[in-house]
């Protein structure tokens, strides 16, 4: 395990989207509003699902907004709320965004509640799962896949066992100035 996690996550896969991102348009955020999606326009994307009450969420909430305040405009993070796994997102949307204000007070984007996997998965993890070659690669535990999706809008690497979002700090990095993924 130690060894693994000297390494930094594994990356599973890399790819293009069929539309950068930004045109997305079937987004919602925690409070049911349509995600403005233009506002991903020209950053690094860093796409999660998380959970409530995992026993990795401080970690990741914490290790999220340490990267929102690192790279500030550069990046927006977009964290989608899934109760698929040990059912550990049961809350109402209210309940959710109470529990991040007053646990985190993050200031990144929660979408509402989604599918990761299975029949009912949400388009856009159908697409960036399709877009980095992992299609029939199940996500398997909240926090685990990390996508981040370059400046361009459509390069987009899927980064899997980075519970830490330190794992992916530099990866993050290097999309924000630009280089490949």
């Amino acid at each position: 395990m130690a060894a693994e996690k000297k390494k930094g996550p594994v990356l599973a896969g890399t790819g293009r989207l069929s539309k950068p991102i930004y045109e997305f348009t079937h987004l919602t955020t925690l409070e049911g509003e349509p995600l403005d999606a233009s506002k991903l326009r020209g950053k690094v994307v860093l796409v999660t699902n998380v959970s409530s009450k995992c026993g990795y969420t401080k970690l990741n909430y914490e290790g999220l907004n340490k990267l929102h305040e690192e790279f500030g405009r550069d990046l927006a993070i977009v964290g989608v709320p899934c109760n698929q796994f040990g059912e550990q997102e049961p809350g109402t949307p209210a309940e959710i965004r109470e529990f991040v204000r007053s646990n985190f007070d993050s200031k990144f984007t929660l979408t509402s509640k989604c599918d990761v996997n299975g029949p009912r998965t949400h388009p856009l993890y159908v697409e960036l799962k399709r877009a980095t070659g992992t299609a029939d690669v199940d996500i398997r535990w909240n926090f685990e896949a990390k996508f981040v999706v370059a400046k361009d809008g459509v390069s987009v690497a899927r980064y899997n066992k980075a519970f830490d979002p330190a794992h992916v700090r530099e990866y993050v990095a290097a999309a924000a100035t630009g280089a490949r993924l």
